[in-house]
């Protein structure tokens, strides 16, 4: 079937418009295939060459991006965005923006580590999604069953991502490590949560973006994902599961690139490695966890809220010397910045829903003072 004119264009300049930079070109094919269906490769090819230094800028050999967003990043920088935090608790303070405007608006090389839990798929935490969470009605939220008489806190609903959707949460990623390797410091260490379907997703996205993929912490944890008998034939195959039954949770770890040896980065930017826990013990990359107990889910009401307990791990081993500022972009109801602050360190938060920002404004400070009896 012939394409309307214009239309590969199009959708090229939509996708490197999500991206906010450079791309290859088969990553532009896969994405213009999944927008527009079956696309050759060659007119993929054809439309960038035929229209660099007009609508595309070659940035090396097979890659591209457009050209109107060439200076894209160094505009934003020049002019910060005009934002006072909505709260300041302790060292933590939180921000209610866009968190891509706020990264593209922040001095370069100002944060030293980000850790964050972002919405695993880009629909569930959208204001219709989110109205229906709050009102029950369901949409992608769902009360898994209840098969020992308790109430279960909606979760949302685990589908296949189709290419698109794919195609869509690649280029979500990408530019947030562009965004990321942009404002952090050299060697600042991302850790960014996942699930074992995505996180190779968000790895290689986010290390295409400019970021070292350094490897996961396995969050040992069961979660309500896998293990169903097949839907409508569970009878008929009673001793089948669809899929194993989660028992971790892969955080993905990223860092911007050091400069010089990782000795040079440290005494330069206080980053390049992970605080060990003790003199005798290091960062270990497997810990033991539980879902967020009833006492913090109480405080601070948030679909995929993270305990404190795994939270203070992580956050503390971010900062190898323990210094410097803990970025969360995704804040949620603020439990990083809550963990930030039992640990002592200087903490950002960006969020954009206003009712998260209400619990948030709560919820840091009871959060953050909480002594943790028998953590796991």
């Amino acid at each position: 079937m012939s394409k309307a004119p214009g239309s590969i264009r199009d959708s090229i300049c939509s996708y490197l418009q999500i991206v906010g930079g450079e791309a290859t070109i088969d990553a532009i094919t896969r994405a213009v295939a999944a927008q527009m269906g079956a696309t050759s490769p060659s007119s993929v090819r054809s439309y960038l060459n035929l229209n660099v230094g007009k609508t595309f800028q070659r940035t090396g050999r097979g890659r591209y991006r457009l050209l109107a967003n060439g200076h894209y990043f160094a505009r934003a920088s020049e002019t910060k965005v005009d934002l006072d935090p909505v709260i300041s608790v302790g060292k933590a303070r939180l921000y209610q923006a866009d968190c891509f405007e706020w990264l593209a608006s922040e001095p370069p090389s100002s944060i030293h580590a980000c850790v964050t839990d972002p919405p695993y798929g880009l629909v569930e935490y959208t204001e219709t999604e989110q109205q229906k969470l709050r009102n029950g009605k369901g949409g992608v939220w769902r009360i898994p069953p209840a098969f020992d008489g308790h109430q279960r806190s909606p979760l949302p609903r685990f589908t296949v991502l189709d290419d698109a959707d794919k195609i869509e949460l690649y280029a979500f990623f990408k530019k947030l490590g562009v965004l990321l390797n942009r404002v952090l410091v050299p060697g600042g260490n991302v850790i960014i949560a996942s699930n074992p379907l995505l996180s190779h997703i968000v790895g290689s996205a986010m290390a295409e973006g400019g970021l070292e993929l350094r490897g996961s912490i396995i969050r040992l944890v069961m979660t309500m994902r896998g293990g169903d008998r097949p839907k409508n034939a569970h009878l008929e195959f009673s001793d089948v599961s669809v899929m194993p039954r989660s028992m971790f949770e892969p955080w993905v770890v990223l860092r911007r690139p050091i400069e010089g040896r990782v000795q040079d980065n440290l005494r330069r930017h206080k980053t390049g490695g992970f605080r060990r826990p003790s003199a005798e013990r290091p960062f270990g990359d497997v810990i033991q966890s539980r879902p967020a107990p009833k006492a913090e889910r109480d405080i601070a009401p948030h679909p995929s809220l993270k305990p404190q307990a795994f939270l203070r791990q992580v956050v503390r081993a971010a900062l190898p010397l323990g210094q410097g500022t803990i970025l969360d972009p995704f804040a949620g109801s603020g439990s990083t910045l809550a963990a930030a602050n039992a640990v002592g360190y200087g903490s950002i938060g960006i969020e954009n829903d206003a009712k998260y920002i209400g619990i948030a404004k709560k919820a840091i400070a009871k959060l953050g003072s909480m002594s943790l009896v028998n953590p796991i």
